[in-house]
């Protein structure tokens, strides 16, 4: 195709758009414009399927519902283009220049393409590896199964992109939005997710071996079956909500509520010993008297709870945030806390009360008997009469702690903050 005739078709798909007489849809399906100068032109709701735009210049252009249906866009610069509701089904687009495009609600799925002259199928991937997608407006778009290995997509506007079992391998997403984005079966190995936002996005079965996501936001993504394995999630919010979790930990929690709320006249005390609830959100929630035995509490949200008498032996809480919650009289005998949060939070005992309400006298000590908390915060936390014995404290910080009448025989402190902590006092040998 000539310049003129390019730019014929260009100046009629003008006029078509105005409705004016004379104007035709632009159709440039098939055609090779290799190389082709396009900046800024406006193609809306053109005939693309197929065309050959490898290496051209299509930055600000209008390509807005146009038909891109299995188009080579390898390498084109199609920086700030607008691409709403383009049919982008089997494009390649390895290599291609998108920062700062608009491709809300697009379609980047596989298709399939006829080829030769016996009607052939070939069904092909969306490509866009290596692609460059920083600040990239991607709300809604549809990239299920597309190849992104290698791209960047850096501060990239992915909210509610459907994006399942997509490759991207590799890829440099530096605080992208993928929030409430269906990532089912992606993969992200190796990917730098550093500071992304992933809050409600569903992570069901995706792979995040090696990825980077140190500061990442995860608050209510579903993780189940998702490979972790050596990901980096330092300072990274990985909370889920409770109803992210199996249907059995949803209706042992409801019952719980419903028991302690009811003093126990309905409903059924929680026994949730051995269950995975890694990363949960139960914040400011009411646990009190739970079985949590050998509970996978990892990185798990618990700021403010209350956890009186709660069975939390054998249970791992590593990095978990437990500030200001209440676990007077819980037994955390061989827990492991290692880096867990405790500022603020009550370890002490409970006066037990007879049947009929009234004070017995009795003291229920928290019982921390051989617990880790290498490396634990527990700045001002009660530890008043709680039995520390064996419990290994080193590099925690006790600053401000009280632990007067703890037990604290064999207890391990080695470089310990202990500064302004109330101690409890020491037995000669």
């Amino acid at each position: 195709m000539t310049p003129h005739e390019l730019v014929a078709i260009l100046d009629k798909h003008e006029r078509w758009l105005k409705k004016k007489s004379s104007g035709a849809r632009a159709v440039l399906s098939m055609i090779n414009l290799e190389g082709a100068n396009l900046s800024k032109v406006n193609l809306e709701s053109a005939k693309l399927s197929g065309v050959n735009l490898r290496q051209s210049d299509l930055s600000g252009a209008n390509l807005s519902h146009a038909d891109l249906f299995a188009a080579f866009l390898t390498k084109a610069d199609l920086s700030g283009c607008n691409l709403y509701r383009a049919d982008l089904r089997g494009a390649h687009l390895r290599g291609a220049k998108l920062k700062g495009a608009i491709l809300r609600e697009g379609d980047l799925r596989g298709g399939a393409l006829l080829t030769g002259t016996r009607g052939g199928v070939n069904f092909v991937r969306s490509d866009l590896t290596g692609s460059d997608l920083d600040d990239a407006f991607m709300v809604d778009a549809n990239l299920t199964g597309a190849d992104l290995t290698d791209c960047s997509m850096a501060g990239a506007d992915c909210r509610g992109a459907l994006m399942n079992g997509v490759s991207l391998a590799r890829a440099m997403m530096k605080n992208v939005n993928l929030t409430n984005a269906d990532l089912r079966g992606t993969n992200f190995s190796g990917a730098n997710l550093a500071g992304a936002c992933l809050r409600n996005a569903n992570l069901t079965g995706a792979v995040m071996a090696g990825a980077n996501l140190r500061n990442a936001d995860l608050h209510g993504a579903k993780l189940e079956g998702a490979d972790m394995g050596g990901a980096d999630t330092t300072g990274a919010n990985m909370a889920r909500a409770a109803n992210n979790f199996p249907r059995h930990i949803q209706n042992s929690l409801n019952q719980h509520f419903e028991w302690i709320y009811s003093n126990g006249a309905t409903g059924s005390r929680a026994d949730l010993a051995g269950a995975d609830l890694t990363h949960i959100d139960l914040c400011g929630v009411n646990l009190s008297g739970a079985n949590l035995r050998a509970t996978n509490l990892t990185g798990a949200r618990l700021r403010d709870a209350l956890l009186i008498m709660c069975d939390i032996s054998a249970a791992t809480l590593r990095d978990a945030d437990l500030t200001g919650a209440i676990l007077d009289g819980s037994n955390l005998r061989g827990a492991d806390c290692t880096g867990a949060r405790f500022d603020g939070a009550g370890l002490g005992w409970v006066d037990v009360k007879g049947l009929d309400g009234r004070p017995t006298g009795r003291l229920w000590a928290s019982n921390l008997a051989n617990c880790g908390l290498v490396g634990a915060s527990l700045v001002r936390t009660n530890l008043r009469g709680a039995n520390l014995s064996g419990a290994d404290l080193s590099s925690a910080n006790l600053s401000g702690a009280i632990l007067s009448d703890a037990n604290v025989r064999e207890t391990i402190f080695t470089d310990a903050n202990l500064s302004g902590a109330s101690l409890p006092a020491m037995e000669d040998d």
